[in-house]
């Protein structure tokens, strides 16, 4: 086993996740099975309980696993099905120790950080890393770990110091080092600046660890005279000091790390056997690259939801909107729109902000309401449903969304003026969505109904049933303490609105859908965590197709699209590549 430590330097959010993803792509591109394993210093358990303004979105995994976003990066960048154990929490590690003092493991001994706590993030390493991640009991060859937070950080010391004393255990050729560092450029000057980085390293060094890789983020290409100081002041080769510049697309970063010898350099530094193959899979990247660059037609869409200041609270969502946007050849605009400025009340106190919210909702080609909590903004996000089912506009909610959907519906059409949520109303006589019955209100923590469950279609006339391949089951990744009351499922059915997908039992209603509109989906589920870069996820690829007018012929068509584009797993690829048309991508042509 191989290991890759990530660690990052001078600032936070500095792109270590994707660096990291990145790494482990070209690494999985070689033919070698890669798992990731994300550190994060908080003493939180888990992500569960953040709010999307601390550190984003919560993803969510198979096993119900509420973990940092970075983990989403590395499913879709690796297309690989992590664990709750790939999150790695100081938390995790002081309870296991302190309930390991509790049972009497330590006996006679005094519990301390060093050894101890060390210890236990060693062995959870070595064991996380053998678990395999590709579904075909593999054991993976290569583990990327990124450790979460900037070095010198307090919270990180156990951390760094762990792997200190790993690096020997596991001997040099196994483990290799990657600082990620910031190279600032004042505009007063222009120059680019080594001296955080120096410092950063030289911190690093002093916490025992020497980097192999320093890899640079920047605004602009490195130059080679700045480059060449990295490479003095801090100790490595200059073909060590790599340039991660901004891109126009993450999908890029990849190929340009491909592109300065990465590969190479871990060949040689972990004595790796590599095959020096042409790269099926970077051939795939790099066409999604240039794909993404080439595009002329946009397609617009409303994201209705109440984190919008912040755009990584709807990260997988963002990306979900990107692969289906990707695999139709169009330019994706989001238009954020915070859900409380849609409400009268904002009419009255901020009128401009009031107008300007609502005219970017009727101006957009799709409306999507995603999942949320609490009660601030649900009006304005039940406006917004209402206008998309009365105009006929292209709609999928998500979560709460579909909850507000079925709230909608019934105080609108079937006369029920109160109908609510009994979470954000509990007196209402109409509750239309209801807690769930393992819902423990005393404890906050992992108490959802989380991770993969099974969804059955009821019906085969269903929009989505046929988006999924006309699949008689979907089994997708949950998220909530609330559900839409099956008492009252026969009102809404006898006026077109109806649920055709449940759970296994037929008690959960999963999907809904609206007669007489081109596009009108709600789910329970959240699709947009198995979204992946060439498989879209099926409910989001529908709301592209609609809002960009295609889905009917896309329908037509049995799910099949028109042969001009090189990769598509739902056309007849004309290209005589044979190594690009087996690749899967869902694409349209112009027509």
């Amino acid at each position: 086993m191989k290991y890759i430590l990530v660690t990052g330097g001078v600032i936070s959010g500095i792109g270590k996740g994707i660096i990291a993803s990145s790494v482990g792509t070209i690494l999985k591109s070689c033919g070698l099975h890669v798992t990731a394993i994300k550190i994060d210093p908080y003493i939180n358990i888990d992500a569960g309980t953040f709010s999307p303004y601390e550190h984003g979105e919560v993803f969510v995994l198979d096993d119900g696993g509420e973990v940092d976003l970075d983990l989403g990066n590395y499913e879709r960048f690796l297309d690989i099905r992590l664990t709750k154990d790939n999150n790695l929490t100081t938390g995790k590690i002081y309870q296991s120790v302190i309930n390991k003092e509790r049972r009497g493991d330590y006996l006679g001994k005094t519990v301390q950080v060093v050894p101890h706590i060390t210890d236990a993030i060693q062995e959870w390493v070595v064991k996380q890393a053998k678990v395999p991640v590709d579904g075909d009991d593999v054991e993976p060859q290569i583990c990327v770990i990124e450790l979460g937070g900037t070095v010198g950080d307090i919270e990180s010391m156990p951390f760094i110091e762990a792997f200190r004393q790993f690096q020997f255990k596991v001997k040099k050729e196994n483990f290799c080092n990657i600082h990620v560092s910031l190279i600032p450029q004042p505009s007063a000057t222009g120059e680019q600046k080594t001296k955080p980085t120096q410092n950063s390293v030289r911190e690093l060094r002093g916490l025992g660890l020497s980097p192999d890789l320093i890899m640079c983020r920047c605004a602009t290409t490195l130059e080679t005279s700045v480059k060449e100081k990295i490479s003095m002041f801090c100790h490595v080769e200059p073909e060590q000091v790599i340039c991660v510049h901004d891109v126009s697309s993450i999908y890029k970063v990849p190929l340009l790390l491909e592109d300065q010898g990465v590969v190479g350099y871990f060949s040689r530094r972990l004595n790796m056997p590599v095959e020096n193959r042409p790269r099926k899979m970077l051939t795939k990247w790099k066409e999604m690259s240039d794909r993404s660059d080439r595009l002329l037609e946009h397609c617009s869409i409303a994201l209705v939801g109440k984190y919008t200041k912040f755009s990584d609270s709807y990260a997988s969502v963002i990306k979900a909107l990107e692969h289906s946007a990707l695999a139709i050849s169009h330019k994706l605009e989001v238009k954020y729109i915070d859900s409380a400025d849609l409400e009268p009340a904002t009419l009255k106190e901020e009128p401009v902000k009031y107008h300007e919210a609502w005219q970017k909702l009727c101006s957009a080609d799709g409306i999507l309401v995603p999942g949320g909590f609490g009660v601030r903004g649900t009006e304005g996000k039940i406006h917004a449903i209402n206008w998309a089912r009365k105009q006929k506009k292209p709609f999928l909610g998500v979560c709460l969304g579909m909850q507000l959907a079925v709230c909608e519906f019934a105080r609108s059409m079937l006369g029920w003026e109160d109908a609510n949520s009994t979470e954000f109303n509990p007196e209402s006589k109409h509750p239309v969505v209801i807690d769930m019955p393992e819902h423990n209100p005393g404890q906050m923590g992992g108490t959802m109904r989380l991770g993969k469950r099974r969804t059955i279609f009821k019906t085969t006339n269903s929009v989505l049933r046929k988006l999924y391949g006309d699949a008689e089951y979907v089994d997708e990744r949950h998220r909530h303490r609330f559900e839409v009351n099956p008492e009252l499922k026969s009102h809404f059915e006898e006026k077109g609105f109806r649920f055709v997908g449940q759970d296994i039992e037929g008690e959960r209603m999963e999907v809904i859908e609206l007669d007489d509109h081109p596009y009108f989906v709600g789910v329970q589920y959240h699709p947009e965590f198995t979204s992946r870069p060439i498989k879209p996820s099926p409910p989001y690829f529908g709301l592209l197709l609609a809002a960009s007018g295609k889905l009917q012929s896309y329908l037509q068509k049995g799910c099949r699209l028109s042969p001009r584009d090189t990769y598509s797993d739902r056309s007849g690829s004309s290209s005589p590549d044979s190594e690009i048309s087996e690749l899967k991508m869902p694409s349209i042509s112009q027509e």
